[in-house]
């Protein structure tokens, strides 16, 4: 005898509302009653499936761009490596080789190196 197994017919047909006995009304109360019970476990799996990782996610790279200092070895989301010559308002410098760049602290994606505590700028 083969074990039982469910596919996702089978589940899909258990979710299903279960037909009324004939000469009787569905209870459109009750039907109310699942769609938003439905409506509101999609929206609790939603939340925390995409909002609550991002969020978490933004809250973390806040912080990273709080704690960028002179001397950090950092990486850029366009893939420049470099050293945090310094640190302004809205933008870092970085030497990268032997370029200094100017770019917006938004696009510095991960410090790789902290600077030592005594080397700030």
């Amino acid at each position: 005898m083969e074990p039982m197994h469910w596919n996702l017919f089978d589940a899909l047909l258990a979710l299903a509302p279960s037909p009324t006995a004939p000469g009787t009304q569905p209870n459109p109360q009750a039907d109310m009653v699942k769609t938003f019970g439905m409506l509101g476990i999609m929206a609790f799996m939603f939340y925390f499936a995409l909002i609550r990782p991002q969020r978490q996610r933004a809250k973390q790279q806040q912080e990273l761009l709080k704690a960028l200092k002179a001397g950090d070895k950092v990486v850029t989301t366009s893939g420049i490596v470099g050293t945090v010559v310094s640190v302004k308002e809205k933008s870092v410098s970085i030497r990268s080789a032997d370029t200094k760049l100017e770019v917006l602290k938004s696009s510095v994606s991960e410090i790789t190196e902290r600077a030592a505590q005594g080397s700030e700028a």
